[in-house]
């Protein structure tokens, strides 16, 4: 996992994603339609393209060639954007409906990565914030989130259509401090590796902090 997290060389995680994407065009498109709550546009044969949301905006995603784009620029994404929605499409299996919110440490192999992934998510937002939770709340609204009722305030935010990430903090008080959490809807096993939450919460923090 340390390979693909925190790690400005981005060549491990973009050979992972051209290996899901070759996998990925051998799939039958209307299934994959059908476990990632995406559309599915069926054009001449093989021509076909996915519609979906992430990080709340439109994108496309052909099945002829699995780059997703921007649809009004026709831009390929970044390439970490494209690792996400590629380990999306390849780990999507059918789940049930989600009942509520884990921590990484409940995911598979998140015990052993837990530590690490305090350090570059919910220690830098309290870096940042500490006791200031109004600028964080502002900052999560500001970023699209949706107000949700846990811990002491909370913000929802749906990265893709069956992964949503909850931003949330407990205030402090004169024995415990103010902390900070990324937690992930309980199905997301179903639809993403450890790797990728992982990375996903280093990007929603990196956007709640960003200046």
């Amino acid at each position: 996992m340390s390979d693909f997290i925190m790690n400005e060389d981005q060549a491990p995680l973009e050979r992972r994603a051209d290996e899901l994407r070759s996998d990925l065009l051998a799939a039958d498109n209307q299934q994959l339609a059908f476990v990632t709550d995406t559309t599915y546009q069926e054009g001449s044969p093989n021509q076909g393209f996915f519609e979906f949301l992430f990080w709340g905006k439109p994108v496309q995603l052909p099945s002829e060639t699995f780059i997703a784009r921007d649809p009004e620029s026709n831009q390929a994404l970044q390439p970490i954007h494209q690792a996400m929605i590629l380990y999306y499409f390849y780990s999507s299996k059918g789940s049930p409906p989600a009942g509520g919110w884990i921590s990484f440490s409940e995911l598979a192999d998140g015990q052993f990565y837990n530590s690490a992934f305090q350090g570059y998510t919910s220690k830098k937002l309290l870096q940042y914030f500490n006791s200031d939770y109004q600028a964080f709340e502002d900052r999560c609204m500001a970023l699209g989130g949706e107000k949700t009722s846990f811990g002491e305030g909370a913000f929802r935010f749906q990265i893709l259509p069956r992964i949503a990430i909850l931003a949330v903090y407990w205030r402090g008080d004169d024995e415990f401090p103010p902390s900070y959490k990324i937690l992930f809807e309980d199905t997301v096993d179903y639809h993403l590796p450890t790797d990728a939450c992982a990375i996903l919460a280093s990007m929603l923090t990196g956007k709640l902090i960003a200046e």
